[in-house]
């Protein structure tokens, strides 16, 4: 029995299910993953059995690599399609160049904030939990500020659809960097607010979505 599986996770799924559906199918209870991805994501996930359990703190530590579609034109109280339209803006046109010269210029160490509909805890509850219940009350969550790394970034597809911008980037970026947030930090450089559209993983570390299978 393999101590690693590199499994692509689908859309639509929490990063527990995959575990879930990979208990059933292997038999096998003691497992777990190497960084969570949020239910709209795609890509690479590091499943440990077993022993390999044991290597998933380090795994969790490794940079990362993301194919992220980011709508310009549009703020969302998520950071990404499942939350209420804040905000809209018609973007008819855009200026490639500038588009690469700003994501040139979010090279490096970055401190940004993180949705309120993080997996972040604060006093054991996740964000996210708390933003759900700040719905019904009326409460306001106080949004973390959290240091983040990008290492590269590239622009890969500039599309126009419907008075939007659908800019696809790659970014490699440091553990703990939250992509909704660059994309929402490139749409604010710009001019423009953003939210995340789809987001895929590709690489963690030197383990590479080729190497993974379905689920």
């Amino acid at each position: 029995m393999e101590e690693i599986l590199l499994i692509d996770k689908p859309k639509g799924i929490t990063s527990f299910d995959v575990i879930r559906r990979l208990r059933r199918e292997l038999g096998i209870k003691k497992m777990g993953h190497g960084g969570t991805l949020d239910p709209l994501a795609t890509g690479l996930m590091i499943i440990g059995i077993e022993k390999g359990t044991k290597k998933l703190a380090e795994y969790i530590k490794l940079p990362k690599e993301y194919i992220a579609e980011i709508r310009i034109g549009e703020k969302r109280s998520t950071g990404d399609l499942e939350g209420e339209i804040l905000e809209e803006e018609d973007v008819t046109e855009l200026d490639e160049d500038e588009v690469r010269w700003v994501l040139e210029q979010m090279l490096g160490t970055l401190a940004l904030p993180v949705s309120a509909y993080s997996a972040i805890k604060k006093d054991g509850v996740p964000f996210y939990k708390q933003a759900r219940k700040a719905e019904k009350t009326g409460e306001v969550v106080e949004v973390p500020i959290r240091t983040m790394q990008v290492f590269e970034s590239e622009l890969q597809k500039v599309e126009y659809i419907e008075n939007r911008c659908v800019l696809t980037v790659r970014f490699f970026v440091g553990s703990g960097t939250y992509v909704r947030s660059l994309g929402e930090e490139l749409g604010k450089r710009l001019g423009y607010p953003a939210t995340l559209q789809n987001l895929r993983r590709t690489k963690v570390g030197d383990f590479k979505i080729e190497d993974a299978r379905a689920i």
